[in-house]
């Protein structure tokens, strides 16, 4: 019963999901501060990372987590899961080298449009909105 989100009580799981989140959006903002300094690709790329973990956990107290990891590998979310995981792996040995600057921010990027993809696969009709702005703006 541990991982399942229904031993919570419904505030308690408003509050960890919106703590999660919170502590996931702050990392983020933190990491993309500490970007500017010298060095700060690594600590970029930790607290960014951090970030991201962070606000996938967050929902992981709204639908428990096997809820979660089963929805994450749904067939409409796993090319944007795989993408995800991937580019957070790759982040980080990438940014403690130091000397991949590009391709540190190339797979940040790739997280984020990863991790944008896979949330708007939550909403109904989000990424059909988004696949028509963009042609109709390309188009």
């Amino acid at each position: 019963k541990v991982l399942d989100a229904s031993t919570l009580s419904f505030g308690t799981r408003v509050r960890w999901f919106a703590i999660c989140f919170v502590a996931g959006v702050v990392c983020s903002i933190l990491g993309t501060a500490l970007l500017w300094l010298p060095n700060g690709i690594k600590l970029f790329a930790v607290f960014y990372t951090l970030g991201n973990i962070a606000a996938l956990t967050s929902t992981c107290f709204l639908m428990g987590p096997l809820k979660q990891l089963k929805a994450m590998f749904e067939p409409n979310r796993l090319i944007a899961t795989i993408v995800m995981l991937v580019n957070m792996l790759s982040l980080l040995p990438f940014a403690e080298n130091g000397t991949k600057k590009g391709l540190a921010m190339l797979f940040c990027i790739l997280q984020f449009l990863a991790m944008t993809w896979y949330s708007l696969s939550y909403i109904p009709f989000a990424r059909d909105a988004v696949i028509k702005c963009f042609t109709t703006c390309l188009g």
